[in-house]
């Protein structure tokens, strides 16, 4: 496999993720965390757990209410939401200690780790029955162009949607790279910001012609075509290593393997929906090695985002 080891784009993202993680790499950004009589630490307090989020669709807190309402039910405890205003202030938040359990990417898993975060992965959200963990990072094209190819992609506009995304830009430009195509000269890089976004603009052809997204975005537009995709680990459920080993034991087996038919029968009416079903099936287990994959492509990229 050819593989271009030139540098990554220099963007005002990767730099503003660099001297946000160097600023709360330091023990002391989380002294104002709470903790309780055994000295485990909590976001907020003993009866609080704040869920973590990386904003990648409109629907985001929707998609996420049930499950949040059966940890709820489970443990006794109010469930904060918290999504980011990035990725990378979701990984400031982590390095802080700012959120108890959460879902990340794989890409923010593995760099909020490399920056001192204290998380362990639980499971990886399935939508289907018998599927893995994982999911497609897809290469697409507005319906009808003349694209056919990732080669194709050299010299255009290309969406990507964050650069700490693993989907929609860590495994895009890794494979780019190997297609020979230089992020930072041979293409016009473009952050949507969203999975979704990223899927609308480029298919309107406009702003991007060409671009990439997860595939439970793409599925939902008629305006683009896919012309390549690459499996990704799938995104990990996290929980902080500060907090209660009894509670931690707790969410393991809360959240390791849960069917939607679990949460619907913890009473959680919200999760028998159209909407929650199309995103959600079950849970299965992943662990910290499941992310090597990722930490392998970082290594071999010497990607910027990926540093510690």
């Amino acid at each position: 496999m050819k593989l271009n080891t030139k540098a990554w784009p220099a963007i005002a993202a990767a730099a503003l993720l660099t001297v946000g993680l160097a600023a709360c790499s330091s023990p002391s950004t989380a002294d104002d965390t709470a903790a309780d009589a055994s000295g485990a630490t909590f976001a907020v307090d003993e009866n609080t757990l704040v869920f973590g989020v990386v904003p990648d669709s409109v629907d985001t807190e929707t998609n996420y209410q049930p499950l949040m309402d059966y940890i709820a039910a489970e443990t006794g405890k109010t469930v904060e939401y918290h999504e980011s205003t990035d990725y990378a202030a979701l990984i400031e938040a982590a390095v802080a200690g700012k959120i108890d359990v959460a879902s990340f990417s794989g890409f923010t898993y593995v760099t909020a780790t490399n920056n001192g975060a204290a998380l362990t992965p639980i499971s990886s959200i399935i939508t289907e029955e018998g599927q893995e963990p994982g999911y497609f990072s897809q290469a697409i094209v507005p319906k009808g162009s003349d694209i056919t190819d990732l080669a194709g992609f050299e010299g255009k506009k290309v969406c990507f949607v964050d650069p700490s995304s693993t989907s929609g830009y860590l495994f895009p430009t890794y494979n780019l790279l190997n297609e020979g195509i230089d992020p930072e000269a041979d293409i016009t890089p473009v952050f949507a910001g969203k999975h979704d976004v990223s899927v609308t603009k480029t298919g309107e052809g406009v702003e991007c012609e060409a671009g990439f997204a997860e595939d439970s975005e793409v599925e939902k537009s008629d305006k683009v075509e896919v012309i390549a995709e690459t499996m990704v680990p799938g995104a990990p459920i996290v929980m902080s290593n500060t907090l209660p080993e009894e509670l931690q034991s707790q969410l393991v087996g809360i959240l390791a393997e849960v069917t939607i038919d679990d949460i619907i029968a913890a009473g959680i009416d919200s999760a028998d929906s159209d909407g929650f079903r199309s995103v959600f099936f079950a849970t299965s287990p992943v662990d910290d090695a499941y992310y090597d994959t990722i930490r392998d492509i970082c290594e071999k990229t010497n990607a910027e985002q990926c540093q510690g």
